[in-house]
């Protein structure tokens, strides 16, 4: 007799573990959906941004960061990486592998990373624009030479670093790496 019992209480066991993974995963994605919802506008104003030590909030993508305090997004100055999050646009390739390049950048420093603004201080979708730093390390430079983003020098920035950014790029260019891996 038990194990007849045993037998008909497994489907309700089953059944409310489906209940229960179900609950689960619809609390994950609305956590998920959260996490992709735009900030608050708050940041907009330039004189918030400073030249300085920043913690960052998370990594948007190749070429954007969220820094925890003021809550705002940077976009690296002077580069561009492929999409991996723009709306209404495929991941392009090479998108992720920058993505991930940013992120083990920014988890090396701890998330905590030195910002450097000059020249023109937002983009036209309100992003602070800056050159990101670590303990010597350039962001924006060691994007381009792996071949992960491409230098954009059109924009109002330092000569030296417009330089650094295209023998970066033409380092990238002669290795074939990343982006510059197709002909």
């Amino acid at each position: 007799m038990p194990s007849r019992v045993r037998r008909r209480r497994w489907p309700q066991v089953l059944s409310s573990l489906m209940v229960a993974m179900l609950f689960l995963a619809s609390w994950w994605w609305e956590l998920e959906l959260i996490e992709q919802q735009p900030e608050p506008a708050a940041a907009a104003d330039s004189a918030v941004l400073q030249t300085g030590e920043y913690d960052v909030r998370r990594v948007i993508d190749g070429d954007t960061l969220l820094l925890e305090h003021p809550r705002v997004r940077v976009r690296l100055q002077g580069i561009d990486t492929p999409e991996t999050v723009k709306e209404d646009t495929p991941v392009q390739p090479w998108g992720r592998e920058a993505s991930a390049y940013t992120k083990r950048f920014v988890a090396q420093a701890q998330g905590r990373v030195h910002l450097e603004l000059e020249g023109q201080q937002l983009d036209k979708y309100d992003r602070h624009l800056a050159f990101v730093w670590h303990q010597g390390r350039f962001l924006n430079e060691e994007l381009v030479r792996q071949g992960l983003a491409r230098a954009k020098t059109h924009y109002d920035y330092s000569d030296s670093l417009k330089q650094r950014l295209r023998m970066a790029q033409q380092e990238a260019r002669q290795n074939r790496r990343g982006i510059w891996s197709r002909p």
